[in-house]
């Protein structure tokens, strides 16, 4: 685990000196479980969206890709271009870290909060009208 380094910067006259840490992320995280995709020229994967923060995100999948790679992360309707900048490999898949090339919005952050909170009952609105369907017969070949 990355440990802060602490920089001593120049403090006001009458403040005390604060440290301020480095090597951390600028932003809190959303702390999420969605479904996402990868879209990087080797290929579009399936992933799963485990925090979301203005600066970056985590994400689950497979094929974890190399540190260096750009990609676009698609969730909630979003493309948001990232580079990966960390890669966790475990058994049955890993887990990559993306650092986004210009920080999100809090609107977007909320965007997709409200996405998350609401997808397990688009999901389950989704199955009772495939199941209406079908038992009325339109689903029928």
């Amino acid at each position: 685990m990355v440990q802060p380094v602490y920089l001593r910067h120049p403090a006001k006259a009458g403040e005390p000196e604060q440290p301020r840490p480095v090597g951390r992320r600028g932003a809190a995280r959303l702390r999420l479980a969605i479904p996402a995709k990868l879209v990087s020229t080797r290929a579009t994967e399936p992933a799963v969206l485990l925090d979301l923060s203005r600066s970056g995100a985590r994400v689950g999948l497979e094929h974890p890709l190399a540190p260096g790679a750009c990609l676009y992360l698609k969730v909630a309707q979003l493309e948001l271009f990232a580079e990966v900048v960390r890669r966790d490999l475990g058994e049955g898949g890993g887990i990559n870290g993306l650092v986004f090339d210009e920080p999100l919005a809090d609107d977007v952050v909320l965007m997709v909060r409200q996405f998350a909170e609401t997808l397990e009952q688009r999901e389950r609105d989704a199955l009772r009208d495939k199941v209406r369907r079908w038992v009325s017969g339109q689903d029928r070949v």
